[in-house]
């Protein structure tokens, strides 16, 4: 019996694929991975010297035409210059662009509450619909988005956070109905802590980490699990799921 050792469920090759929040962090990661995996990316942030390097690492792992835009898609404008930048279809499209926040309950502020939802809600939700109304997601794409462990657990203090990443799952699985027929998939992502800028910031927060560690048998994410994890995603490996999250808490939920 002959392997076919070029075979690869896993391949990018030929996909077009806009990530957002490509700056740094998971964006960054799931961007530059899904290159090393034959893609051409699409990426956009709001930081532009940090998006250029960004776009300079993409251009050292490939010589497609990777293109980078710098845009803020809160407002209009910004996510009607990504539609309009993406030119023809795509075949995956990564949510990475948001934002985490700490706050009682009790001491919320509707700023704080509006501003969650505005970046981790409403922008990723429109710039899909931007894209769905230009007939710009080719059939049989992929639409990612990256939720939270937070969203399946309580966690004292971000319960505002927790509900935006709630949102993001229950509107992506009524979302997967929507354009099912044209085979479009639509799934999240719920990492728990993984090791980016966002996770030394918490580790100035609560000075130790120790009891966090203790909590995941398999210890912290690494930005290249998730990336790995988006990769299958964007893939034809997972032309059989849509409409579902995938936990990544290195074991959190099992304790």
């Amino acid at each position: 019996m002959s392997t076919d050792i070029s075979f690869n469920p896993f391949s990018l090759a030929g996909k077009r694929v806009l990530v957002t929040g490509a700056s740094s962090g998971l964006g960054q990661a799931i961007a530059l991975s899904c290159a090393r995996m034959g893609a051409e990316l699409i990426i956009t942030g709001r930081d532009k010297g940090r998006l250029t390097k960004t776009f300079e690492d993409l251009l050292s792992i490939s010589d497609l035409p990777h293109r980078m835009i710098e845009a803020d898609l809160v407002l209009v404008e910004g996510r009607a210059a990504v539609v309009e930048a993406l030119g023809s279809e795509i075949h995956g499209l990564v949510h990475s662009a948001g934002i985490s926040r700490l706050c009682p309950t009790r001491m919320m502020s509707e700023g704080h509450l509006r501003e969650l939802q505005t970046i981790n809600v409403e922008a990723p939700m429109l710039l899909t619909q931007g894209i769905l109304k230009r007939n710009l997601m080719a059939v049989d794409g992929s639409i990612l988005f990256i939720a939270s462990i937070a969203a399946h657990i309580g966690v004292p203090g971000v319960g505002a956070y927790s509900g935006t990443k709630a949102a993001l799952i229950a509107m992506s699985r009524c979302l997967a109905m929507e354009v099912i027929k044209r085979r479009i998939r639509v799934n999240c992502l719920s990492p728990s802590l993984v090791e980016t800028p966002l996770f030394d910031e918490a580790v100035k927060v609560m000075n130790s980490m120790t009891q966090q560690l203790e909590n995941h048998p398999l210890g912290f994410g690494k930005p290249e699990d998730i990336a790995n994890a988006a990769i299958f995603m964007l893939s034809s490996a997972s032309r059989w799921v849509t409409g579902t999250t995938l936990v990544m808490d290195g074991g959190l939920t099992i304790t």
